[in-house]
């Protein structure tokens, strides 16, 4: 690398030399406001100054961002390459894929396949495909992990390829947990280290990972974020990732949280307070004395929500705190000592005497007004108060039921639910409580929150209560770590007892894999045509996610879970009304059995210790018998099955020659879908169950395989005849140019002929006709869905126009080839008259990064709209991959021409 500022540096860490290069070292160099750049900046400099090789990064781009200003609001582009990449099975799964299809693209061109190969380390962790089939009952987990097996074997097996065929690639095999907990627990390095020419160098750790929620290690001061699996397969392959210099949003934590108020309660006050301030595409850092008063625990949870208040990270500096975390999950000592030697001899460290950074603005919350909340019933953002929560329902529940009637989906029946009635039947209503679950990373990974849920139940089950027998109750921890100091603390016989048996260790009812209602609960749902509720622990509530039949969704703390399941209803408040009765029939009220902060930090102490997480990590990767009792293929090309419906070649890199066609104007585009605000990958891409008679439905039955045997989308991510089938088949997406309808249905024009999104595309595409979608605010917001970009691409969508983009979105389409186009501010579909049956022309002779394009609208009645659009393609990089179609074409190209 260049050095050009001559910052190259040795660091003795006890017996060990090792090397890196000094950001203190550049105020020499001439740049005195380095010290003061916020913390991710810093990382960023780090990564430009390690990298410096005179293409990708120049000497200019190292002096741009070291005499940063922050305040300044300027644009620049760099170049930033992260240490590692982080996968989860349902988007490492296509990953997989891609560079196995990359392998046979790059023969075709007469390339050499082992080229194709991860150039830094990989690791997948398999949590998304466990599903909550069996609850309630202890042996709970071992019967949802043999069905897991079942269904997922093709997929495992494929897994166990890759494991062999590439280098730098690892997976952790299913029931270990959940991936972000998995990182940050034992993944996650905070320092990196790497030998090179036989020198050993250390960097911070920084990582792409393929789940938006991969911010949580922010927590740990780890630069991370989400993306989408075209852009990981790019890291992967050592390909730059373009960017724009961020603006960085310090938040303040003064005060410390009071009595009673958990790390969940913290976390959806500050995704209110962010999403409200509005800081998509930037960084968010927290500094101020409050963080003295928050765990590891409490800043992971944190920075697990960052994608819910839109920035790209929500990041913690190293301190004592970060120490003593690395120290409980059983890092080594050398580690250890490595990671504060290394924080701070280059200013990464806090402490209470550091000065605070510049940003380009700021805000403050005192931990001290923090109150009970929950946040739903649709977006994470739209906090609750707990005291309001009744209240805030009974609105919700009005603007429901004045909405069109929903579809069923039920796995009941009404007659069998007229013979065989439960008892309780009549009190199941609006705002029924049906699903209650302990799930997801964001807080099964904070022990102070799992130990105030099991200390809950314990009270709860002392006094007799029990949870509402309509209510499906699971616990789905972030690790095994949290089963071993249930089982230690004894708390674990209570959760039992309320029906919070261990379900699985993986993500579950937080991605929708919270499995069918119990048939009575659904047929009730359906004869009543109620609208229902879960409450869960989770990081996503959008409509339509959680579970088909449930429409409410709440985000709470583990605790309040509990205490809902309790309850059975939202139209309890649990803050006045009784939860129950105790044995001698009196009333027992929340306040009763919530525990104090001396008592869950009690427990916590004698229960939590650090050879838990020692012996569950020491041997991660092995696997159980079911693990190693797979298949495992060889050979460095993947031997297809044409009767997979699982894996199958995808068609990127057909017909593909070394060099790129050029870029074709879009004439006579139709519009597949006119969107509302709001639209997310959740409503794009396919995710959840398969129903029989959809797209993807028939195509399964077509080739032999049972309505039974379905699976869901995620599992089958590997398979674009399915994917693409699934695309925009969300049952709750509205598309306004069939008004009335719910789901993936369209009109195709001209004709005004009703069928499916999928049918119309194809239609469509036969006749040589261009595809465009037309959408309004925060398009693509939600998990980082690459197949929401794939699907779009596969069926034939050549441009997108929304009012605004979610960024991993945004960037997945341009990396598929799709044009990402944004109306100007203040304009939209509905003010520009626009209604979606028009026949659009869109000229790209002037297409450039950020430019303008005019766009040409024909409406049926022969009148003529031309209005200017944004181009959102951001970069010079990005263009160049727009150009080749993609990210994977361009990448595969660059390789056979490098050979």
């Amino acid at each position: 690398m260049s050095d050009s500022f001559k910052t190259r540096r040795t660091l003795t860490v006890g017996s060990e030399t090792v090397h890196y290069y000094s950001l203190p070292s550049l105020e020499a160099a001439g740049f005195p406001g380095v010290a003061t750049l916020p913390y991710s900046l810093r990382i960023l400099l780090e990564n430009l100054l390690r990298k410096e090789d005179g293409a990708f990064v120049k000497k200019e781009d190292v002096a741009t961002l070291a005499g940063w200003d922050v305040k300044g609001g300027a644009q620049r582009e760099i170049a930033f390459m992260p240490a590692r990449v982080l996968l989860q099975d349902f988007t490492g799964v296509p990953a997989v894929v891609d560079l196995a299809a990359m392998r046979d693209g790059v023969v075709k061109l007469g390339g050499d396949p082992s080229r194709v190969n991860p150039l830094q380390p990989v690791e997948l962790v398999i949590d998304h495909s466990v599903q909550v089939d069996h609850f309630g009952q202890g042996d709970s987990f071992a019967l949802n992990v043999d069905l897991e097996y079942q269904r997922n074997g093709e997929r495992y097996e494929f897994l166990r390829w890759g494991q062999n065929a590439f280098s730098n690639f690892r997976v952790v095999p299913p029931g270990t947990g959940i991936v972000h907990q998995v990182n940050v627990e034992y993944l996650a390095r905070v320092v990196c280290r790497e030998d090179v020419d036989g020198q050993t160098h250390v960097f911070p750790d920084t990582l792409f990972g393929t789940d938006s929620h991969t911010t949580m290690v922010n927590g740990l001061g780890v630069v991370g974020w989400g993306v989408g699996g075209i852009e990981a397969e790019a890291a992967m392959l050592g390909q730059p990732s373009s960017m724009l210099i961020p603006d960085v949003v310090g938040f303040k934590l003064t005060g410390k949280l009071q009595e009673g108020i958990t790390a969940t309660d913290l976390v959806l006050t500050i995704t209110e307070r962010l999403r409200k301030h509005g800081v998509v595409g930037k960084f968010v850092e927290f500094y101020g004395p409050g963080l003295s008063h928050l765990t590891i625990a409490d800043r992971a949870t944190i920075g697990n929500m960052s994608p819910e208040y839109g920035s790209t990270i929500a990041i913690f500096p190293i301190d004592d705190m970060t120490l003593d975390f690395l120290r409980l999950t059983g890092r080594s000592a050398s580690q250890v000592a490595l990671v504060e030697a290394y924080a701070r001899a280059q200013q990464l460290y806090r402490t209470e005497e550091t000065l605070d950074p510049v940003y380009t603005n700021t805000i403050e919350l005192d931990l001290a007004t923090v109150e009970p909340s929950l946040s739903g019933p649709r977006r994470p953002q739209d906090r609750v108060p707990l005291n309001n929560a009744k209240a805030s329902f009974g609105t919700s529940l009005a603007a429901m039921l004045a909405e069109p009637k929903k579809k069923g989906g039920g796995g009941g029946t009404a007659a069998a639910l007229a013979v065989h009635a439960p008892a309780w039947a009549a009190q199941v209503d609006h705002g029924a409580v049906v699903v209650a679950a302990i799930t997801s990373c964001t807080n099964t990974s904070n022990p102070s929150v799992m130990i105030a849920a099991g200390l809950v139940a314990k009270k709860a089950v002392e006094k007799g209560l029990t949870s509402k027998p309509w209510v499906k109750t699971s616990l789905a921890p972030g690790s095994q770590v949290v089963t071993e100091y249930y089982e230690k603390s004894g708390l674990n016989t209570y959760l039992d007892a309320l029906g919070f048996n261990l379900v699985g260790y993986g993500c579950t009812t937080c991605i929708g894999n919270s499995g069918p209602l119990p048939d009575d609960v659904a047929a009730l749902i359906d004869e009543k045509d109620l609208v229902v509720c879960s409450v869960l622990s989770g990081n996503r509530n959008f409509e339509g996610r959680i579970q088909p039949q449930v429409r409410a969704n709440y985000l709470a703390s583990p605790p309040l879970v509990v205490a809902y399941a309790l309850a059975g209803s939202m139209t309890v408040d649990i803050t006045k009304e009784p939860l129950g009765r105790d044995q001698a029939g009196k009333d027992v009220y929340l306040k009763d059995i919530w525990p104090t902060q001396q008592e869950v930090q009690q427990t916590m102490l004698a229960a939590v210790q650090s050879e838990m997480y020692q012996r569950r990590y020491a041997d991660v990767f092995k696997g159980d018998k079911r693990w190693q009792a797979l298949p495992a293929p060889q050979g460095d090309r993947f031997a297809w099955k044409d009767a997979s419906t699982y894996i199958a070649n995808p068609p990127y890199f057909e017909g593909m020659t070394l060099e790129p066609a050029p870029i074709t104007d879009v004439s006579g585009a139709r519009v597949l879908a006119l969107l509302g605000d709001s639209v997310t990958t959740d409503h794009i891409s396919p995710a959840g169950s398969i129903k029989a008679d959809s797209p993807a439905g028939k195509y399964l039955i077509a080739h032999g395989v049972q309505p039974r045997d379905f699976n869901q989308y995620g599992a089958r991510r590997g398979h674009h005849d399915v994917m693409m089938r699934g695309t925009f088949a969300n049952i709750r997406l509205r598309n306004q140019i069939a008004p009335g309808t719910e789901g993936g249905v369209t009109l195709y024009l001209p004709g005004d002929e009703q069928m499916s999104i999928f049918d119309a595309s194809m239609k469509y595409q036969a006749a040589g006709v261009p595809l465009m979608v037309i959408a309004g605010k925060e398009y693509g917001s939600g998990s980082s869905r690459d197949w929401a970009a794939k699907g779009t691409r596969l069926l034939g969508v050549r441009a997108v126009i929304a009012e605004s983009f979610e960024r991993i979105h945004r960037s997945n389409l341009v990396n598929m080839g799709v044009l990402p186009l944004q109306f100007k501010d203040g304009e939209s579909a509905a003010s520009l008259g626009l209604n979606g049956r028009e026949v659009f022309d869109i000229a790209l002779a002037q297409l450039q990064p950020r430019g303008q394009l005019a766009i040409t609208a024909k409406a049926e009645d022969g009148r003529i709209k031309t209005f200017t659009v944004r181009v959102r393609v951001d970069t010079p990089e990005e263009l160049n991959a727009y150009r080749h179609g993609g990210i994977l074409p361009y990448v595969v190209r660059q390789l056979v021409k490098k050979q």
